[in-house]
């Protein structure tokens, strides 16, 4: 019952009785993740900050007979990653697979533009979330002796208009490729999804927002550069169109499950070509 929440799971049951835990599960990429993960036998820690995308995650998963537990938590700071994996130990007793998923760019335009305070909010919406879950879980995982942690990168480290997020990008690329050489010794996998332009269909938070005063409130002028964005990021792209977030799940997936039990410190560029 549970393979229906994805059709490509075709019967696989790679993650069976594995407790993950999904942030950002609320929407988009998490969500997908959570449900394909579900559909692999996991049981699926949801965290968001947002109820009304958890909970709408956390119902179609048990309608399709897979184990979820919601977590509402603000991922911005140690301590609600602590609390996170703290409500996970008291309901599992173990973290098997953490994905951190949390990010997104919040303005497009050029770095020139940014503000103090703007380019501070991207590196805390885009960084900060993936290096406390990482801090909060490794403790558990090295006494587990084991663990799969699946961080998600971004092809916006080689494009225009978002170097603040890019620049988180750039630093999840590092924490991973470091952790990766230092706690392989626990039995613990560390690896990178990134992917490229991806379709969104179920959004609750937007990602982009112009606040009254910044140094960017031309709708034109954020209008042509996200366009010029686009077209950068489809020059790069074999496939010419933009990934669902199925397709992201899948390979999270794979990172997660024992199928790449041999594979630490390394990125997959789910992009339709983009390397």
């Amino acid at each position: 019952m549970a393979g229906q929440l994805d059709a490509r799971v075709a019967g696989a049951k790679r993650l069976k009785d594995k407790v993950c835990v999904v942030t950002g599960a609320g929407q988009g990429i998490g969500r997908s993740t959570a449900k394909r993960l579900g559909a692999e036998g996991g049981i699926i820690v949801v965290a968001d900050r947002v109820e009304a995308g958890a909970a709408q995650t956390t119902a179609e998963l048990r309608k399709a007979g897979v184990e979820a537990t919601m977590v509402l938590v603000d991922l911005g700071t140690l301590t609600g990653a602590k609390e996170l994996m703290s409500k996970t130990m008291a309901a599992y007793g173990r973290i098997d697979v953490l994905v951190n998923n949390v990010g997104g760019t919040i303005w497009i335009k050029p770095f020139h533009l940014y503000t103090e305070e703007e380019t501070t909010m991207e590196l805390q919406r885009s960084l900060y979330p993936t290096l406390w879950c990482c801090l909060a879980a490794l403790p558990i995982m090295m006494k587990q002796q084991s663990g799969s942690i699946v961080n998600l990168g971004s092809q916006s480290t080689r494009g225009l208009y978002r170097l603040p997020y890019a620049t988180s990008k750039g630093g999840i690329l590092a924490l991973t490729k470091v952790m990766a050489m230092e706690y392989g010794r626990y039995g613990i996998r560390i690896n990178v999804m990134a992917p490229g332009g991806t379709e969104i269909s179920d959004r609750v938070v937007s990602r982009q927002f112009i606040k009254p005063g910044t140094t960017v409130d031309e709708p034109a002028a954020e209008a042509e550069y996200r366009r010029e964005m686009a077209e950068d990021i489809r020059s790069q792209q074999a496939l010419r169109r933009r990934g669902l977030p199925e397709e992201q799940a899948a390979a999270i997936a794979f990172l997660a499950s024992d199928d790449s039990s041999f594979i630490t410190g390394q990125v997959i560029n789910c992009s339709g070509g983009q390397s």
